[in-house]
């Protein structure tokens, strides 16, 4: 709390993707940041990003000169962390269940969130979480690249697609009873205190619960656990639906397009709020290199088609009967 309090007259900016399912950011990168942030009680603005959607560096937090990105130094949390920001976990470094937990939370379900979004269901959220601002053929295009690079990721062919789902399910099914076993009736998960452990599940919970479809099977195994359901809903009502406060960010914002910041690779949204001012010729370049991001996407399209072309074009089919795509 003295970090916090010490870094108040900062002002801290968390871009993320654009909110969605009543969560403020529907990315799952990106959610576990914002309650990280809100559990620290660590004033923000909230931005999203709708330009780059592929972008391994969001979410990120910047203020003035200094800027955490998701791919670096173990992400965002753990460069706010390192950096001084802000550190929930002081106490839980040396806690072996502590270290054991976060690590299957950041394995396991990591893996299982990543194959339901993309390749367990029928890929319409991961669409409207990550294209519905680009074009039809190049979001459609680009949501079935993502699904080639998952099913890499994840080890995924199509001699063990059933054996490696199988595995993913049962993975998260333990990690659920664990984790269940762990909260009992607390508030969270250790030491009845916050920690960066509560806001890494409880984004993958939240996501699970309100982002994938009814019909998910990870959503189904974590409805079987009553007592993190409660966990997951009551803090979604105290962190997010109370997310108006004078303590955390004005969750209605809506973005408008902006210029991205210096010497990075993402665009973000002002809040419409903010006065307009004379854009920098620096903002001006960006701002034509802007015009140019379609046909970059276009080509990157091309050049995935091509090399695609040489790996078996069984695996991946379109489904002109559907939104998405179907895999055999």
């Amino acid at each position: 709390m003295e970090q916090v309090q010490a870094r108040e007259a900062e002002e801290f900016t968390l871009v993320t993707r654009k909110p969605y399912f009543d969560l403020p950011t529907a990315c799952p990168l990106c959610l576990p940041v914002y309650i990280y942030l809100k559990l620290a009680h660590l004033p923000f603005h909230l931005e999203f990003n709708s330009v780059y959607p592929d972008s391994d560096q969001i979410p990120y937090v910047e203020s003035g000169t200094y800027v955490a990105y998701n791919n670096e130094n173990g992400g965002v949390i753990e460069r706010l962390k390192q950096d001084g920001i802000v550190d929930l976990d002081s106490e839980f470094q040396s806690v072996p269940d502590w270290i054991s937990m976060k690590a299957m939370i950041s394995s396991w379900l990591a893996d299982a969130i990543m194959y339901e979004l993309w390749v367990g269901s029928d890929g319409r959220s991961a669409n409207k979480i990550y294209y519905s601002d680009l074009s039809w053929p190049i979001g459609k295009v680009l949501l079935l690249k993502q699904v080639y690079i998952v099913k890499q990721r994840l080890g995924i062919t199509k001699d063990n697609a059933e054996q490696r789902e199988d595995e993913i399910y049962r993975r998260a099914k333990i990690a659920y009873g664990a984790l269940s076993t762990r909260l009992g009736e607390q508030n969270f998960l250790f030491d009845d205190r916050p920690s960066s452990l509560d806001a890494t599940f409880l984004g993958h919970a939240l996501v699970t619960l309100h982002v994938l479809p009814e019909s998910s099977v990870l959503r189904s195994k974590l409805l079987e656990h009553d007592n993190i359901v409660r966990y997951a809903e009551k803090l979604k009502m105290e962190l997010i639906e109370s997310g108006s406060s004078s303590s955390g960010p004005q969750f209605h914002s809506v973005p408008s397009s902006s210029a991205p910041r210096k010497d990075s690779s993402n665009w973000r949204s002002k809040p419409k709020s903010k006065p307009k001012r004379e854009k920098t010729d620096e903002e001006k370049t960006f701002k034509r290199r802007a015009k140019y991001f379609l046909g970059a996407q276009l080509l990157a399209v091309l050049l995935f088609l091509s090399v695609m072309g040489g790996y078996d074009s069984g695996d991946m089919e379109f489904d002109d009967d559907d939104e998405g795509f179907t895999y055999d």
